[in-house]
């Protein structure tokens, strides 16, 4: 069966940059290996997982892609003149111990002194509401998070007092141990002793053989000013504690922002429904409306018509990427009048008689509308 093209492998166009190649890689990587696709569809899958790293270890090489964008596959191959091979396989080699680290949890693993494994923490999310007047003017607060301290009892050792941790037997206190699955060999956090190198016999019952307790701290936290839903403050290093040394996670602070009573948010953008009397937008007149920074008037002309929009440059949000701050608009709503009394029926009526005498200039929108009525049903 002829190969497929690389690119329509990877699910990426032909000018695609490296970074872009790598990730369709990483993605197609995790959803085809092996270790998670099990049962019927395994050999469908490792197929398409070879396939995929084919593609990769061809086009993460600048020369070999270059060949192959020239040849196609019979620039590539190791049997044809134009093949060449051993060159810069770091770039595949970082991707694929990159995805590894996604699929089997250890992220950010390297040697350690004595040969056991440092992992850094784990990163930490913090979901923090706030205002949209707070997202507009930015805002210092605390919040509190977890910490970890050291254990008192056993000096961060885990080990119950008097008594000391051994070295794993399972992985020779490597803290990893390799799996063979299909054509390679995968590096895996030791089952036993989970990356540490140590079995810990007694464990200390004050941290149950963490070494470290549990504790709360308080952060200062900067909210700059235009910050939007969704969006993440990062704080280094508050995230969950390394193994073995390793560095601690990150801590990301994700921001959720109220719904306002007033005003709707698009972008830098802001929205507002502005109701108005049948009397203002038929006489038209000035109105207030509000803002962030306060109130501002509007002139309404004579007969204002529903759904009339009004737009206020500059009363908007200024974003943290933008150089000026975004625009207010205001959307005019007629508000029709409730529970009248019969003096006002009675003036309603009159009203009506009048504008009806003055024949359709008054209403020019209803005008237009029966003509169209008409058009259809002829």
């Amino acid at each position: 069966m002829a190969k497929r093209d690389y690119y329509e492998v990877l699910g990426v166009p032909k000018n695609a940059t490296e970074e872009e190649i790598k990730k369709s890689y990483r993605k197609l990587a995790m959803k085809h290996h092996p270790d998670r696709n099990q049962g019927d569809g395994a050999k469908a899958a490792e197929e398409k997982f070879k396939e995929a790293k084919e593609a990769y270890e061809m086009l993460s090489d600048a020369q070999k892609r270059a060949a192959y964008d020239q040849h196609g596959h019979a620039g590539v191959d190791p049997n044809a003149g134009g093949f060449r091979g051993g060159e810069n396989m770091g770039g595949f080699a970082d991707a694929f111990g990159d995805i590894f680290g996604d699929i089997f949890g250890g992220g950010g693993r390297r040697g350690g002194g004595g040969g056991q494994q440092v992992y850094r923490g784990n990163d930490l999310s913090y979901a923090m509401e706030i205002t949209l007047e707070e997202a507009a003017n930015g805002k210092d607060t605390q919040i509190r998070i977890p910490s970890w301290e050291n254990c008192d009892t056993c000096g961060g050792s885990g080990a119950k007092p008097g008594t000391k941790a051994k070295t794993c037997t399972t992985c020779n206190g490597s803290g990893t141990v390799h799996m063979r699955q299909g054509f390679f060999s995968v590096q895996q956090t030791c089952p036993h002793c989970q990356g540490t190198g140590k079995i810990i016999p007694e464990p200390c019952t004050t941290c149950n053989g963490a070494g470290r307790i549990k504790k709360q701290k308080t952060l200062e936290v900067k909210i700059p000013a235009g910050i939007n839903e969704g969006m993440r403050i990062r704080s280094a290093g508050n995230g969950e504690p390394g193994t073995n040394g390793g560095l601690a996670g990150d801590l990301y602070i994700e921001i959720r922002i109220k719904q306002h009573d007033i005003f709707e948010r698009d972008g830098d953008d802001l929205h507002c429904t502005v109701p108005i009397s049948v009397v203002t937008a038929s006489l038209g007149g000035t109105i207030e409306v509000p803002t962030l920074a306060g109130k501002v008037e509007i002139e309404l002309p004579e007969g204002t018509q529903h759904g009339k929009t009004f737009r206020l440059r500059g009363k908007g949000i200024k974003g943290i990427r933008s150089s000026y701050p975004g625009d207010l608009y205001c959307h005019v709503t007629i508000e029709i009048p409730i529970k009248l009394t019969e003096h006002q029926r009675k003036l309603l009526k009159e009203l009506d008689e009048s504008l009806k005498k003055g024949g359709d200039k008054h209403s020019p929108t209803a005008k237009s509308w029966t003509d169209r009525v008409k058009d259809l049903f002829k």
